[in-house]
């Protein structure tokens, strides 16, 4: 990544298996529940009024939430209002209130629809209610990239910061698409689990628990956060995106779009295959998928390659929200110097020869972790992070 070195100096996180990065990490190596990963304990009243909070979809006060997270962890950053940007991703957007007005539609007629609909459902409205509530006024963007959403605001919004464009950015994902319909929809494609188990590259894997959460990380170039005396997770070295070109939920069943997807986040890192000390695999624990990015991996880095986990097995699929809770994943496991272990991976695929951790974390000296996602429409994002090194 060309231009000035990217640092992550904090970490913001809403998921099912923990609140904050210290309660996240004991999530990842615990036991995950069976079904769907709901957020049964948010509470939004920590962040809004009980008018806000009617007024601004749940995906939406995820990221505000996250975000705020993020900026109490990394301390006063200083930038320039006019130099901070937010770039947060989403795959789906205000579904929860689309779904309530439609019904309201068709039940109580046109007049009864809200006039919030429209500003509340909308995708990038995570983003703006940021912006706006710490009054960054730098780009405000939203990658609508279905499950690479995520992955691709951060390696965005990390050029931004590498090209001198920012100072700095909150960047992540933010995904509450458990709603009736949207289980309904993933239901009848048949891509949800009907165990409600996540297998991740499991022999009886048949498909992915649906989650909602979101995660924002706090990026500021690395000499400025250094000269403030900030906690530095990690910096971005790289990250790529590419597209399949093949079919709308199947990925190409040789992982091809994978594979210059890491090939290309490598080359941006300015890193080869033997430097990348660890894998966090987008790991859906969908028969298609889980089979097309193993073989990706190993075209790429050989088997068994370097250590592969997916904490999806604990986390679920975030959807929009999966590749920024897994970028936090990768943070943690560099500071905590462990690897978390993919859960529900009782019996490894006899087709997958990488060198998947299970059953307990792995002790590890931390460096360059490559991250991927992969998600419907053939959108693939890869990101490399690392330890930060003088």
């Amino acid at each position: 990544m060309r231009g000035r070195r990217v640092a992550v100096t904090g970490i913001g996180v809403v998921a099912s298996c923990g609140m904050g990065a210290d309660a996240f990490w004991d999530g990842l190596l615990a036991e995950p529940p069976d079904g769907p990963r709901r957020m049964d304990d948010f509470d939004p009243g920590a962040w809004f009024s009980t008018k806000e909070a009617r007024r601004i979809d749940r995906f939406a006060q995820f990221a505000v939430a996250a975000a705020a997270m993020a900026l109490d962890d990394a301390g006063p950053v200083g930038a320039d209002p006019d130099r901070s940007g937010v770039i947060i991703g989403s795959g789906v957007g205000g579904l929860e209130t689309l779904e309530k007005q439609i019904v309201i539609c068709h039940t109580k007629g046109p007049d009864r629809v809200s006039p919030f609909l429209v500003p509340m459902m909308m995708a990038n409205r995570g983003a703006a209610s940021v912006s706006m509530r710490f009054g960054w006024r730098g780009p405000c963007e939203t990658p609508v990239t279905a499950c690479a959403a995520g992955t691709h605001a951060i390696g965005n919004a990390a050029r931004l910061v590498a090209s001198g464009m920012l100072d700095a950015a909150l960047t992540g994902g933010s995904e509450a698409a458990l709603t009736p319909t949207g289980i309904a929809g993933f239901t009848n494609m048949t891509a949800l689990s009907s165990s409600g188990v996540s297998r991740p590259f499991d022999v009886r894997r048949d498909g992915f628990v649906i989650a909602e959460g979101g995660a924002v990380v706090v990026l500021e170039a690395l000499d400025a956060a250094r000269a403030r005396g900030a906690r530095i997770y990690g910096e971005v070295l790289g990250a790529a995106s590419t597209a399949d070109a093949y079919h709308i939920t199947a990925p190409e069943p040789d992982g091809g779009g994978a594979v210059r997807c890491m090939e290309l986040a490598l080359a941006d890192a300015e890193l080869g295959v033997s430097e990348i000390r660890q894998i966090n695999g987008h790991g859906t624990a969908t028969p298609l998928n889980d089979a097309a990015e193993a073989a990706a991996i190993a075209k790429v880095f050989g088997t068994p390659g370097p250590p592969v986990t997916s904490t999806k097995g604990v986390t679920g699929h975030a959807l929009g929200a999966a590749g920024a809770l897994e970028a936090v994943a990768v943070l943690l496991s560099i500071d905590r110097r462990l690897i978390p272990p993919t859960a529900g991976l009782d019996h490894v695929d006899p087709d997958v020869s990488l060198d998947l951790v299970r059953g307990e974390p792995r002790p590890w000296e931390p460096g360059p972790t490559l991250s991927n996602s992969f998600g419907f429409g053939g959108h693939n994002g890869c990101l490399v992070i690392a330890p930060v090194e003088d």
